[in-house]
């Protein structure tokens, strides 16, 4: 299992891709492109930890501590209409 960044929590194993392209497909940032029927990771850091992609990987080949990180701080602002989330 690689740890894909240093900024965030996202491993993968490429040698479970299949090359299905979910992860591509349902990552808002981009951080997943399928190449050669592999998914690679183009911007890791880009990851805001929503779990989209583990969530949606039929193989397991990906792993992210969803929950944490700017997703979360999203929906909390989201769901106590407070713009800023306390520290």
């Amino acid at each position: 299992m690689i740890n894909a960044s240093a900024v965030n929590t996202l491993r993968y194993e490429p040698e479970l891709c299949t090359g299905c392209r979910m992860c591509e497909n349902v990552c808002p940032h981009g951080v997943f492109a399928v190449v050669s029927g592999k998914a690679e990771l183009g911007k890791p850091d880009e990851c805001m930890e929503c779990g989209a992609c583990e969530r949606n990987c039929p193989e397991g080949a990906i792993r992210v501590d969803s929950g944490v990180g700017c997703a979360s701080a999203m929906i909390l602002a989201a769901l106590t209409r407070k713009k800023q989330v306390p520290t």
